[in-house]
């Protein structure tokens, strides 16, 4: 951001979603109840993960990596939405808003590596369910995890620090949500297109490679699954598949569609509902289809509050005792069981 005395712009305006009121008293009620499921949802999946210790395998210590990622990245986003839908100071700092968009960045980046990830996952507990306590040791999910953290560390600070050098001096309405790439460059008064190629091969590297890794690890998975004889048992598991395909599918499906093309392609119509999906739609959606469909986290949370009101009832709470120490995964049968 170091550029920004060599422009005239302080401030950005974030026309929004639409002008209407009705529209957008009705998109209020819905993107807030949307943001409430997914804060109760996504933080609920976290404790009960935490909290259980027959979740303590190598699945569900990605899945509560990624239900903290879209929990973060939603909040990112969401409450300023929420503010300019009821308000009508659209306002946005310079500062303010190339901090939003770092931190959108960051953690989209970081989704994108543990999709593929959890995606390995399965493969390994699928298809080599007997090498699988070996594959999927503590230290190579932590890796996993790290090296997540680290790409999206460098996917969003290239981009702002490119984005940073960009000129406004015509108009400082965004036609968008949020601080996004697209809307901002096109926004831009100067040439963009060393900056365009910086995103475009960084947000290509990510986005591809991992849905690369998520495509390649799924065949394994739909040959061992096509080998079950029990219809009952491919009809569970084709069921699980779908439902994880239907959610990277999605995220990365509108992922691409706003990112990898220029910025004179840009649609605002368009744009904004991709972007309503993965900002808003995506994070509510990622605990409704990896977890709380699944067997095992309905009976972790039983476990859990079961537990919890014993506490209580014997008088027995103890600060020290509400997480529970494990230094190893518990290893067992992984696959979703709806």
């Amino acid at each position: 951001m170091g550029r920004r005395n060599n422009t005239n712009v302080s401030d950005f305006i974030l026309v929004g979603l639409t002008d209407s009121e009705e529209i957008r008293v009705v998109l209020f009620n819905l993107f807030l109840l949307i943001y409430l499921i997914t804060v109760l949802g996504n933080a609920g999946m976290i404790v009960i993960i935490r909290l259980d210790l027959q979740l303590h395998t190598p699945m569900y210590f990605f899945l509560s990596h990624l239900s903290f990622i879209d929990l973060s990245y939603s909040t990112v986003i969401a409450p300023n939405t929420l503010e300019n839908l009821l308000t009508s100071n659209k306002h946005i700092p310079y500062g303010s808003c190339f901090t939003q968009m770092y931190f959108f960045i960051f953690f989209v980046a970081i989704e994108s590596f543990l999709l593929s990830s959890m995606a390995y996952d399965r493969c390994v507990a699928i298809s080599k369910p007997l090498q699988y306590p070996v594959i999927m040791s503590a230290d190579l999910c932590c890796s996993f995890v790290i090296a997540s953290y680290v790409g999206g560390f460098i996917d969003s600070t290239v981009t702002v620090v490119g984005m940073s050098t960009l000129h406004f001096c015509n108009s400082n309405v965004i036609h968008h949500f949020f601080c996004d790439t697209s809307p901002i460059l096109a926004l831009s008064c100067t040439d963009t297109s060393n900056v365009e190629i910086i995103i475009f091969i960084l947000a290509g590297s990510t986005l591809v490679a991992s849905l690369i890794i998520v495509s390649v690890s799924y065949v394994p998975i739909l040959s061992t699954i096509l080998k079950i004889k029990s219809t009952a048992g491919k009809r569970k598991a084709f069921s699980t598949c779908a439902s994880h395909l239907v959610g990277v599918t999605i995220f990365y499906a509108s992922m691409i569609f706003t990112y990898l093309k220029p910025s004179k392609s840009y649609s605002l119509g368009k744009d904004q509902v991709a972007s309503v999906f993965y900002t808003i739609v995506i994070p509510m959606l990622n605990p409704l289809i990896y977890s709380l469909r699944n067997k095992e986290v309905k009976n972790a949370f039983i476990r859990v509050m079961q537990k919890r009101g014993n506490n209580i009832l014997e008088c027995k709470v103890s600060v020290y005792g509400v997480f529970p120490a494990t230094d190893s995964f518990v290893f067992q049968d992984v696959i979703f069981d709806n």
